[in-house]
């Protein structure tokens, strides 16, 4: 139990971390749920509940407002493990270089049959450059683009979410 919450550092934080906790918050108010971490500057706990169907809802519980906290149970090994994979990025295909011949390609022809130029930036020919502005690198799909502009950066991403020969969308391969 602990009732100075904000009076407590990262290394007493780190005691609440992976269990299930009660955050009280007020006269009558709590929350409950596996603290995933706790904000070293203003001290807001990340909560995790994961429900039945194998989903997962997060809450964050601003540290001013916390008054009291207390572990209900520790968590076991997949519990654990749930927590750490939570924000952690997919593992990245592996492409062949055929393919990803083939999805630079589609992008390419997409792009330019949508009236954007496109060249090929390096000598490798792997960096595709947009209008002089984006880049796109390999696997060639929206996460790979790359701009300081946040408008053609978005616009180009969508566009290239709407490309027929999409390599990534369902039934293909």
């Amino acid at each position: 139990m602990q009732s100075d919450w904000l009076l407590l550092g990262p290394l007493d934080w780190m005691r609440y971390v992976n269990k299930q906790v009660r955050v009280k918050t007020g006269k009558d108010e709590e929350q409950r749920g596996w603290m995933l971490t706790v904000d070293p500057v203003s001290a807001s706990v990340v909560l995790v509940n994961f429900s039945e169907v194998g989903g997962a809802s997060v809450q964050v519980v601003m540290g001013h407002a916390v008054v009291e906290v207390q572990v209900l149970q520790e968590a076991d090994r997949k519990t654990t493990e749930q927590l750490a994979a939570m924000f952690r990025p997919q593992p990245a295909r592996s492409f062949s270089p055929d393919e990803l011949r083939r999805r630079k390609e589609s992008v390419r022809r997409w792009l330019e049959k949508n009236r954007l130029p496109v060249e090929e930036e390096d000598d490798d020919g792997e960096v595709l450059k947009v209008a002089a502005v984006l880049t796109i690198r390999a696997p060639y799909g929206g996460e790979d683009c790359r701009s300081s502009n946040e408008i053609i950066l978005d616009r180009i991403q969508k566009l290239l979410e709407t490309n027929p020969e999409n390599l990534d969308q369902p039934g293909h391969t």
